[in-house]
């Protein structure tokens, strides 16, 4: 049992021999005692002044007295005002250090048969270009959040949903059929997902030419748009593509592979993968199906056109279209039916959507269409709405110069890396692909740390340089501790977790009391959808292990007793800030 619990329980007691009264366990509200006050937990009395009807300051005397005497964690206390500080024992510090030490998984929760399933959609790419700044977020989110839900002993699928047709699918087709001139990501040297938003690019610049020559003949913007050859051209292809015309299956879906092997590399460098894939050509016809049900069952209502809406004005929203009149699907058809396939699929408890929250009145009105249409998570389903990434003008121009591509991201914070490590003249006893290694890890953790820290629903400014930095709150700040603690532990010889009649220094009891808020920390990102809670926790953690090794040696000090204690101390920050990032997707070296 943990300290806290046997506080808790001991003051639940106390309460009923001095007062007389059974109290409920939210009653007793511990905290972590301020800095200027002698203690380590503090124990709030005013919620008890109804059942003692005394003082604030005889309450906690009172309390503190018995849990003095009947609390083996407590050494002493003092009162201010209505806060009993509390002064936890050096036992109690040791033992909890024991705990820690003898749990190999310690602040998380164990999976089982009966976890409850949590589903997570990430990603959730076009075929038509590769990925970009904008997907590392929201792969690093997804990723991240799996890891957070699984620790707090949730069964979980990692799922993506790929947007493989319509026709900005057909325009990228075209564009390789007239100008491609056979080119394949073999003869061109290119990843396919490059090479199909090379031509998606090209599209568009060839359709903005004939929209200005047509705009030249007098016609008006508007109507040029509709009337330019190409895009009439795409619409002609996206038909034949409904109708399953055999050639043009047999291409969407040759140049969809070369794009499916693009993303993998890209995946795979970011370290995300996925448990099911499910494709928009699979699911909208799905869709289209559920949605005809609904109107069977009078849940939507056809209007003269032939389209099909839901009529959402009781929940002070509006009418929602589900149907065009020509009979095709609209993105919220497809979602409802991805989610079909995925309920048929799975027992999901929880449905998780990491989308931009530009998409915030999307996932407000599937969540009542699904809710509706009787899946038991709709009413529930989260949207874990994030903010846009940018990074500062003029530092990475990208191959379109409008977006920044996530390869050539990830490229940058490697070389990056190895520069600032080269620079810093790290590493030089190592062979070339060791320090190579250590590089890609630490570049993809500063990348990663950097986007990860800051509340999700924020928008924010990516800086490479900041973020490489090996001196506050960033990735190679914490992996650099890291790997200095496996340093110190290669260094010392025979560990014993033998710790009998432990003087502790103050630093010390801090360090092991941060590490115990580690099963808080997790639990209250699994509860608030928050990886920057646990960036934060892993950067705090960081900071107090190097205010305590600035002011005490490890491995020079000459009392055999107290260096093994400090020993196991470092062993247990550097499983926790493994354990931590781990949950952040991050790589921690042994050495840096």
């Amino acid at each position: 049992m943990n300290i806290e619990q046997q506080i808790i329980n001991s003051a639940k007691e106390g309460v009923k021999a001095i007062y007389g009264q059974d109290i409920p366990e939210k009653m007793l509200q511990l905290q972590k005692t301020r800095s200027e006050f002698e203690g380590n937990l503090t124990l709030v009395v005013f919620p008890l002044l109804k059942i003692s009807k005394k003082k604030p300051e005889d309450t906690a005397q009172e309390i503190g007295e018995f849990l003095k005497s009947n609390c083996k964690s407590i050494a002493d206390f003092n009162v201010v005002k209505g806060f009993l500080n509390l002064v936890i024992s050096n036992e109690a510090w040791a033992e909890l250090l024991i705990d820690i030490d003898r749990d190999e998984h310690f602040g998380m929760k164990p999976v089982s048969e009966e976890s409850p399933l949590v589903m997570i959609e990430y990603s959730s790419p076009n075929t038509n270009k590769p990925l970009h700044l904008g997907h590392v977020r929201n792969n690093l989110l997804g990723w991240s959040l799996a890891q957070i839900m699984q620790a707090n002993g949730n069964k979980v699928v990692k799922t993506n949903i790929v947007n493989d047709r319509g026709i900005h699918i057909c325009k990228s087709m075209l564009a390789w059929l007239k100008w491609g001139n056979g080119e394949t990501p073999e003869t061109s040297g290119k990843k396919g997902d490059h090479l199909i938003g090379d031509y998606y690019v090209a599209f568009d610049k060839h359709y903005r030419e004939e929209i200005k020559e047509l705009m030249a003949q007098g016609m008006d913007e508007e109507t040029a748009k509709q009337e330019a050859p190409l895009i009439k051209e795409a619409h002609e292809m996206l038909v034949k593509w409904e109708q399953n015309d055999p050639e043009v299956r047999s291409l969407w879906k040759k140049m969809n592979d070369w794009v499916y092997a693009g993303f993998d590399e890209t995946y795979k460098a970011l370290g995300v993968s996925f448990d099911k894939i499910y494709y928009e050509s699979d699911t909208y016809l799905k869709g289209k199906a559920k949605v005809e049900e609904g109107l069977e069952k009078g849940l939507f209502f056809r209007k003269d056109d032939n389209s099909v809406w839901a009529d959402l004005t009781n929940e002070g929203l509006d009418q929602k279209l589900l149907l065009r009149s020509d009979g095709t699907s609209v993105y919220m058809t497809q979602d409802i039916g991805t989610a079909e396939m995925r309920f048929h699929d799975y027992p999901i408890d929880k449905m998780i959507y990491v989308v931009g929250n530009e998409q915030n009145y999307h996932f407000q009105v599937l969540s009542i269409l699904l809710d509706r249409l009787g899946f038991k998570w709709g009413k529930e389903l989260v949207h874990f709405s994030y903010g846009m990434v940018e990074l500062p003008n003029g530092k990475m121009k990208s191959r379109e110069g409008t977006v920044v591509d996530a390869d050539d991201l990830m490229e940058l914070m490697v070389s990056d890396a190895r520069r600032v490590s080269d620079e810093a003249g790290k590493n030089q006893d190592l062979s070339e692909t060791e320090r190579q290694e250590i590089a890609r890890i630490v570049g993809m953790g500063a990348l990663k740390y950097f986007i990860l820290k800051v509340d999700a629903r924020k928008n924010m400014l990516f800086n490479p340089e900041e973020s490489i930095d090996f001196n506050g709150n960033t990735g190679p700040f914490i992996q650099y501790t890291h790997a200095r603690i496996r340093s110190i532990l290669r260094k010392a010889e025979n560990i014993q977790c033998q710790m009998s009649n432990v003087e502790l220094n103050s630093k010390e009891i801090e360090l092991i009391q941060k590490m115990n808020e580690f099963t808080a920390a997790v639990e209250q990102a699994g509860k608030d959808y928050s990886p920057s809670g646990i960036a934060n926790y892993c950067y705090e953690l960081t900071k107090v292990f190097n205010q305590f090794y600035h002011d005490y040696s490890i491995l020079g000090e000459e009392d055999a007793q107290k260096r093994n204690f400090r020993l196991v101390l470092a062993r247990n920050v550097a499983k926790i800030l493994k354990s931590g990032m781990a949950l952040l997707g991050i790589e921690v070296p042994e050495r840096m």
